[in-house]
């Protein structure tokens, strides 16, 4: 991951260093429970624990490197670095274990931990969503389907859907973390020849995780292609907020708009122009998240119990793809915090094309009076579309009408104009929020 789009607290846990250390937390307790079940000589945990006590994870990683250099394999270096530090007690480590069973239970570790910070991450984000949508829960804005005006709605219930989105997601978060906290300690092809089931099962819950059901020699992949799924999908809900940012904060329609700090320049050409860099940027991050996946799903068919082609990939588009959603969330966040709302272009955009968007009230006024669907529909299109066209007053055009005005009386257009399209957005907000109605 390139460092313009890190956050150091989540990008130290994708360094080699935290990856050897988490191996070391493996290979320790297994050592532990081995010990306590009289596998191994009493007393062999503690003088190994002891002489790597002190030992910097540098130094480790340095010297790990510096054997892969030879041996081609990372494991393999690990292990020979970590019993030159050991001395005679480094036989007792890895005992019964193969690679993978080191490697996915420490890298099922770090996806927990990484996916924690993810959830912390869509917290704040729900937070900031909520207080925007109690904040502007009745402030009318038009709603555009297709990008053309369609009915009145609020802008805190946009800001409410979002925030519903963005709990679903979080939700699945929660999923693919479970999902993910699972290790695998059966040896070469998982056939626990070494390592009976029990056993494997108490070290793994040691370590907070629990036991593949059946494993190969790895744990299944398809477990780690949905939690890419789960992170490109939170990463698409990112997208959709951000694309309707940058549409609302086009000239011409200009009722929000991202932060624009003092010393922020626009255009190298053009200094007028406060450009939404950050949702346009968020949007592009989006896009290579969603590459991932791609990877991640062909990474599930390996050949018979394993072979080696998905570790190359998984060092990539795993770190890759938890440091970019979580710099996406957070970044997110700090535009929501600092989003511009401009009330007053909200209501002149609400006036400024007239108010042929009443087509239909008037619609349903007239199959409430028994006018054939079929009919009223083109006699309301008429109506509304001249209305708009010239610019004229949605009622006088209806008034003037003579199908229409045949069936409704006077009282009946003026109450068509005098709908309230935003009357039950208090209820939805109770539905969703309940009683929790604090920013």
């Amino acid at each position: 991951m390139i460092a313009r789009y890190q956050r150091p607290e989540i990008a130290r846990l994708f360094t080699l260093e935290h990856r050897y250390q988490t191996w070391l937390q493996v290979e320790l307790a297994v050592l532990q429970v081995l010990e306590e079940h009289g596998r191994i000589p009493r007393g062999a945990f503690a003088r190994v624990e002891e002489r790597l006590r002190n030992w910097p994870p540098e130094a480790l990683a340095h010297r790990a490197l510096e054997l892969e250099q030879e041996t081609h394999h990372d494991v393999v270096a690990f292990l020979m670095a970590v019993e030159e530090r050991v001395g005679e007690e480094g036989r007792w480590i890895h005992y019964g274990l193969t690679s993978s069973d080191v490697v996915d239970t420490a890298f099922a570790l770090v996806l927990t931990e990484a996916t924690d910070l993810l959830l912390e991450a869509t917290d704040q984000v729900l937070h900031t969503l909520k207080g925007l949508a109690l904040r502007y829960r009745d402030l009318v804005i038009m709603g555009r389907t297709h990008g053309m005006f369609a009915e009145p709605t609020t802008l805190g219930l946009k800001f409410l859907g979002f925030y519903q989105e963005f709990r679903r997601n979080r939700h699945r978060l929660q999923q693919a973390r479970e999902e993910i906290r699972y290790g695998k300690l059966s040896g070469t092809v998982g056939t626990n020849a070494y390592l009976e089931p029990d056993l494997e099962a108490e070290i793994l819950q040691r370590l907070g995780l629990r036991r593949e059901p059946v494993a190969t020699q790895v744990v299944p992949r398809d477990r780690h292609a949905f939690l890419l799924e789960t992170l490109a999908l939170t990463g698409a809900a990112v997208e959709r907020l951000a694309t309707e940012i940058r549409l609302l904060q086009r000239t011409e329609v200009g009722e929000v708009e991202e932060p624009f700090e003092a010393r922020q320049a626009g255009s190298s050409a053009m200094p007028h122009k406060r450009n939404p860099i950050r949702s346009e940027r968020l949007c592009g991050l989006a896009r290579v998240l969603r590459g991932y996946v791609q990877t991640a799903l062909e990474n599930v068919a390996l050949w018979h119990e394993r072979d080696i082609s998905h570790s190359s990939t998984e060092r990539i588009v795993v770190a890759d793809a938890f440091q970019l959603l979580y710099y996406m969330l957070w970044l997110l966040n700090r535009v929501l915090q600092g989003l511009r709302v401009n009330e007053a272009r909200i209501r002149e955009n609400l006036t400024r094309f007239g108010d042929f968007y009443y087509s239909q009230p008037l619609l349903l006024a007239l199959l409430r009076r028994g006018a054939p669907r079929r009919q009223a529909y083109y006699w309301v299109r008429e109506v509304s579309q001249r209305a708009y066209d010239r610019r004229t007053s949605f009622l006088k055009e209806a008034q003037e009408h003579a199908e229409i005005r045949r069936v409704l009386r006077p009282e009946d257009l003026q109450a068509v104009v005098s709908f309230d399209f935003t009357r039950h957005i208090p209820e939805i907000f109770r539905k969703v929020l309940g009683s929790d109605t604090s920013e």
